[in-house]
């Protein structure tokens, strides 16, 4: 049977220009806003600056400002003040930065969602795992699931937990690996293995030459070397001093990667508390003491997740199987 199609309609709003529609079909007008011009508009808004977010996306301030002009001949109002000092939003602006914010964010839905189902198509298994998992479990992992899918591209992106459970959320990793003790914020997770966290220090600190346990109060009232907020390290250590009423005091140093953590360690700046895993060369080699400490467990489950509306196969599933092996 041919199908009949209504007849456009107008409908028409004292706020916005009218909409055509077919049925229950909205069609957008031709002058629909340019999402890359709502994009820089917002950055504007945000850094204080039409140069800065001509910078931040990459791009000349000229044709920032091209884009800024064309966006608000479209809307017909104006959305910047503009001076030497920097971008301010208008009233008008302020209203079209904050409905902009949701146009923007289901335009990022959108593509994470294509860019899964690209991955999905050509089997390609996007992984993102905090720095410990990545550096010391998963090479071993890469190597048994290639075996059993020599043709599946594997793409790995290291960062810390915060980024990885971002990272599966947004649809931009079929499986994480973390190994902070929080919330996955609602994401599936299994158990993969487990983790013992370690207070280290150089040979010439005066840690290195303690006969008895080092009590828990102590450490935490010690500046440690740390790693950047985000780090499942650092989350693990925090909420293990908090379960027996201890606040540590603000650390020495925050160092984004484990590697410099050690290194400074090693070179007598202070103490840190690191994954065994992640020291396990050291402390055999007399680069890194161990301290023991009483009145605290620092032991800790390293986790995998999955988003919510796709469950592992394939070749997610296989590293899932292969992760949780002991």
């Amino acid at each position: 049977m041919a199908r009949t199609v209504a007849s456009p309609r107008w409908r028409h709003s004292n706020r916005c220009a009218p909409r055509r529609t077919y049925g229950d079909v909205v069609v957008l007008p031709a002058t629909f806003p340019d999402l890359i011009a709502l994009d820089i508009f917002c950055s504007a808004v945000a850094l204080g600056s039409l140069g800065r977010a001509a910078e931040a996306h990459g791009i000349a301030q000229p044709s920032a400002s091209a884009r800024m002009r064309q966006l608000e001949r479209q809307l017909g109002v104006a959305l910047l003040h503009r001076s030497a000092t920097g971008s301010t939003p208008t009233e008008a602006g302020v209203l079209v930065a904050e409905w902009a914010a949701g146009v923007l964010a289901a335009a990022h839905r959108l593509e994470a969602g294509v860019d899964s189902l690209r991955a999905r198509d050509d089997g390609r298994l996007r992984i993102s795992a905090s720095l410990t998992v990545a550096e010391y479990l998963l090479p071993g992992w890469l190597m048994r699931v290639r075996r059993a899918y020599p043709n599946s591209p594997i793409e790995l992106e290291v960062t810390n937990s915060t980024r990885v459970l971002e990272a599966v959320a947004g649809g931009r990793a079929d499986l994480g690996f973390i190994e902070s003790p929080g919330s996955t914020n609602g994401l599936p997770a299994a158990t993969v293995g487990g983790d013992e966290l370690v207070v280290v220090v150089g040979p010439d600190h005066a840690w290195a030459r303690r006969r008895s346990p080092l009590p828990a109060a102590a450490l935490a009232s010690v500046a440690l070397v740390v790693r950047e907020a985000g780090s499942g390290t650092r989350d693990a250590l925090a909420l293990a001093m908090s379960d027996i009423g201890l606040v540590p005091v603000a650390p020495a140093a925050e160092l984004g990667s484990t590697a410099a953590v050690k290194a400074v360690v090693g070179a007598g700046s202070g103490p840190a508390v690191l994954s065994r895993l992640a020291v396990a060369a050291e402390l055999g080699s007399g680069a890194l003491v161990e301290v023991e400490v009483a009145g605290i467990t620092l032991a800790r489950q390293l986790r995998a997740v999955w988003p919510v509306d796709h469950a592992p196969e394939g070749a997610a599933a296989a590293m899932l199987d292969v992760a949780k092996r002991p």
